[in-house]
Formats: structure tokens, sequence, C-alpha cells
């Protein structure tokens, strides 16, 4: 598979794999010892960063939309997901109390089919 893709599964940002990480293909049996038993440089890439965008969203409670709606479109260490979490600010509050009410709008339709489909 490509790297894009197995940085993807990894949970990790490709930009700050290894190069040959990123100029290789992975198989399925490299990633699958690559998440089994990961080397020292995922291990740490997991740990303090920077993160790709789907994990900052979550890290912060929030939807990758909301991410490029405050304005940070770069990668994050955790470090600075930390600074983001303890600062508080009020854009986060907002995307927060928004993501929260569309999960709980998705929990609902979703209960709603469940129940249709019953019928």
């Amino acid at each position: 598979m490509k790297p894009a893709t197995a940085a993807k599964k990894l949970g990790v940002y490709l930009e700050a794999t290894p190069e040959e990480f990123q100029a290789g293909v992975v198989s399925r049996d490299e990633l699958t010892e690559l998440q089994a038993n990961p080397p020292e440089w995922l291990r740490d890439l997991r740990r303090n960063g920077p993160h790709p965008k789907q994990l900052i969203a979550q890290k912060l409670g929030i939807s990758t939309s909301a991410l490029v709606r405050a304005g940070l479109t770069e990668a994050l260490t955790t470090d600075q997901i930390n600074a983001i979490k303890e600062e508080n600010p009020d854009w986060l509050v907002r995307e927060r109390e928004t993501y929260k009410e569309f999960r709980a709008e998705e929990a609902r339709l979703a209960e709603k089919a469940r129940l249709e489909e019953q019928e």
C-alpha cells in the first residue's frame, strides 16, 4: 500500500515519518508488524506528534471542519494540543458544543432508523 494509506492506518502524520517509510511501499505484513511491534520512531510520533488533523480533532473533541474554521491547518504536536486544551478558547468551547449536538442528532437518527427497521 502507499505510504499515505499506511500512515493513516497507523494514525501518524506522513510528513513526520522517516524518509524510507515515505518513499517505500508498505505490505500488509509490514503494516501488521508495525502495529504489533512499533519501532521507536512510531512510538515517538504517536506520543509526541506531530499528529494528523483527524487525531487533533479527536483529541480536542471537535470535527476536522472545526479545525479549518479555527485556522488550524497544520499538524500539531501533543504539547500544542494540550496548550489549546488548557487555554480553552471560545472557539473551542463553541465547536465542542456544536460537535456534541451533531453526535446526539446522529445517534437520534440512527435509533429512529433502527426502530423503523424493526416495524
